[in-house]
């Protein structure tokens, strides 16, 4: 898999921030300033999206005016970042707009014109005070503020709490990767994990925890290093065995433990949890007269030790398979263990194909030939790859009209051809409308190698039989992102998942795992939930820039969490069986229409 520039990934993300907050500050100005807003949220999200260091870019405005939505104004504060650390234009918005209400901008539910009338009639200018005012019943007396709308405020409060207490997996694997490294590079490590919910790839991680084994002598002195790393901001405790960091920019907790070798297993157990799945396994020892912690397993009366060097050892010792740590969330993994029936689950290496992208036909960041020959370089095992490009009804996504499809093919087939074979398949990601219809008529539809049909409209509905109706469509293959969830930024709309998965099955209709950090939609409990009833599933990165392909793995964890095999995934087996699956598609939808 390729590999990610993390200096220059932080970089652009600080860059991407700082235009995000003047965004904002346009935003709240007012409707005369909403092109500067749209134009700096777009330049936002290019450089958040961008797979190389911005500074690359950087030679002059003529080579920063070939990212999209950078043009001239913008390149020359790109330029003055580059060299001063900060934007003078920034600088003065922060003067005119009180910067604490930019935070309450990103609470779902809460617009610019909420946000300044809150503040000029209740003198609100921070989320404790909007908290505070609620509770006290103000904001009730304000004239448009009845129950309905105060509880979307309160669910918009609620998870903008959650993502600011909380790393999306993502960023806990970016801002963990350097630290971790730089710990099995310290003298006296013998070897390292990271542990906690991190390892155990949960779509939320609220710290970072590294256990390491290492030689005793040298402890103390690998605490002092830890401790003293460049990117510590606090060190929050400080001991023999332990210690605890907090980190400059992110404010992420850190926590290092140290233990022997012959102990290693036992604390990487103890450490990655879940805590649940730790006390079943503590409660099963107890039984057999033996105890368990993270030093290892113990006879309880002679405290002779029975395992504790590899977490394999520990398993073997129980009689049960080695659980994955993904599967350690008490959803029947310790019963399976002991029948060794355990699946084989997928793995990042069974991928064939990503089924879901976007290209600069709509709001892509990379043209059509840039993305086949990146993905045949960093993804050597891909043997086809799906252009979904958005459909007319995404405006502001650049939706192609039907005659823009037609051209597509034609570029598609020519680029073939240089390829010298039928690598690029011809995709779309289809708007389901709020009657359950599509916004492309059947006749092209059936032009199309794969169609994803996604919801972008109506989150706060019940869409059950909107998503029915899509799958009921011959020529839909698959349903994108199928809940409609941006983790901490928007609840997932309603659905009944029984139904909709009875209806997968019957139309031989795929469901998507959309690999996007935001998404990972499906859930891994409701991925559990869809393959035990037997629906196939798709992973699919729905990248609009090349970094963003590399999001395939943040699926595969999430399939992975969800007990999936290879066999559960469409996209690891070659482009004859997604024929095969397509046909037989076709075949239950006629059968249905009869």
């Amino acid at each position: 898999m390729a590999k990610i520039n993390l200096a220059g990934v932080q970089r652009n993300r600080d860059l991407a921030e700082i235009f995000h907050q003047m965004a904002l500050c346009y935003k709240y100005l007012g409707n005369e300033e909403r092109f500067r807003a749209i134009a700096y949220e777009a330049a936002s999200r290019t450089l958040y999206n961008l797979k190389e260091d911005i500074a690359v870019y950087a030679k002059d405005i003529k080579t920063l005016d070939t990212l999209k939505g950078i043009g001239e104004s913008i390149g020359e504060k790109i330029l003055e970042y580059l060299s001063a650390n900060k934007i003078e234009t920034f600088e003065k918005l922060k003067k005119k707009v009180p910067q604490q209400l930019l935070e309450l901008m990103d609470i779902s539910s809460l617009g610019p014109a909420t946000i300044k009338l809150l503040h000029e009639k209740l003198d609100i200018s921070n989320r404790e005070e909007l908290i505070e005012a609620i509770e006290a019943g103000r904001i009730a007396t304000l004239r448009g503020f009845g129950a309905k709308r105060i509880e979307n405020m309160k669910r918009g409060l609620k998870l903008f709490k959650e993502a600011h207490t909380r790393l999306l997996l993502e960023d806990a694997m970016i801002i963990a990767e350097p630290i971790f490294k730089q710990v099995q590079s310290m003298p006296g490590v013998i070897k390292a994990e990271i542990a906690g919910s991190l390892r155990r790839k949960k779509e939320t991680i609220g710290d970072i925890d590294i256990v390491a084994a290492a030689e005793k002598r040298l402890w103390k002195k690998i605490i002092k290093n830890f401790i003293s790393f460049s990117s510590t901001e606090r060190v929050l405790a400080s001991g023999e065995t332990k210690a605890s960091i907090l980190l400059k920019k992110t404010n992420v907790q850190v926590d290092l433990r140290l233990v022997e070798e012959s102990e290693f297993g036992a604390a990487l157990l103890y450490s990655t949890g879940s805590k649940e799945h730790n006390i079943v396994l503590r409660t099963i020892a107890k039984a057999k007269g033996w105890k368990v912690n993270e030093y290892g397993v113990f006879e309880t009366e002679s405290d002779k030790k029975l395992a504790g060097a590899t977490e394999e050892e520990i398993y073997n010792l129980f009689d049960m398979q080695f659980i994955p740590p993904e599967l350690r969330e008490m959803r029947g993994e310790i019963e399976a263990a002991r029948n060794h029936l355990l699946p084989k689950l997928v793995e990042e290496k069974d991928i064939k194909a990503d089924m879901h992208m976007h290209s600069t036909w709509s709001d892509g960041a990379e043209n059509i030939e840039s993305i086949a020959r990146y993905i045949l370089s960093e993804f050597p095992h891909y043997e086809y790859i799906v252009i979904t490009d958005h459909s007319p009804s995404q405006h502001i996504a650049g939706g192609l009209q039907a005659k823009e499809f037609l051209a597509q093919f034609k570029e598609i087939e020519k680029i073939n051809k240089k390829l010298g074979k039928g690598f690029i398949k011809k995709g779309v990601e289809l708007d389901i409308l709020t009657d359950g219809s599509l916004d492309l008529p059947d006749e092209l539809l059936q032009q199309f190698d794969w169609v994803t049909a996604s919801i972008h409209s109506g989150f706060n509905r019940d869409n059950t039989k909107r998503l029915i109706k899509a799958c009921q469509n011959p020529n839909v293959h698959c349903i994108g992102h199928p809940s409609g969830r941006l983790i901490g930024q928007r609840e997932p709309y309603a659905v009944n998942w029984d139904e909709l998965f009875e209806i997968s099955i019957s139309t031989g209709t795929a469901i998507e795992i959309n690999a996007q950090p935001l998404r990972l939609d499906l859930r891994d409990d409701l991925v559990k939930m869809a393959i035990e009833k037997g629906v196939m599933l798709t992973i699919s990165s729905d990248a609009h820039s090349l970094n963003q392909f590399s999001f395939m793995s943040l699926g595969v964890a999430v399939a992975r969490r969800g007990w999936c095999t290879r066999k559960n995934i469409l996209n690891t087996f070659k482009w004859q069986a997604i024929e095969s699956f397509k046909k037989n598609k076709t075949k239950v939808s006629g059968t249905m229409a009869l």
